[in-house]
């Protein structure tokens, strides 16, 4: 299935990084802006409860393993199923967010604009530098793709 249209407009390489809000599995609040001072690799997807996010999410929690930047996964699942798929998973280097509450993702022009999968996020992954500024997008070709994980990390790793 092709990446299908977004409702905004993604932000562009080198502006700095919109505001994103997210709720964390013990649903406190939390913000990229408690990142600041560290590279963030951003990824924005779906669900875990699909196979291509489970397997996105596991491949970056086993890749980010002494990394030196924060994994952060963003989606419109509840808290109570990231919980879930974390545990289950191991997913230890790799912190989730839900946007359900806040709906931050909209600055980011991720949240798909309709259709079958119309209000829930499109695949993309980001890396955002020390200062808070965007440095890589990546957007997959299909909504059902896996990123360039490589691509991706090297990014991250360029900014350490």
């Amino acid at each position: 299935m092709p990446q299908p249209a977004f409702a905004g407009q993604l932000p562009a390489i080198g502006s700095p990084a919109p505001r994103l809000r997210y709720v964390k599995t013990d649903r406190t609040e939390a913000s990229l802006a408690d990142h600041k001072g560290k590279v963030v690799v951003l990824l924005m997807f779906p669900s875990v409860d699909t196979g291509v996010c489970a397997t996105e999410t596991r491949t970056f929690n086993q890749k980010a393993t002494g990394l030196g930047a924060t994994v952060l996964a963003v989606t419109a699942d509840l808290p109570f199923a990231l919980g879930r798929f974390c545990a289950a998973e191991g997913i230890t280097n790799v912190e989730t967010g839900s946007d359900f509450r806040h709906r931050d993702a909209d600055g980011w022009g991720t949240r798909i604009a309709d259709g079958p999968m119309g209000g829930i996020l499109g695949r993309v992954s980001f890396v955002i530098d020390k200062e808070g500024v965007v440095r890589f997008c990546e957007v997959t070709p299909e909504l059902g793709s896996e990123p360039n994980y490589d691509a991706v990390l090297n990014a991250a790793k360029a900014l350490l």
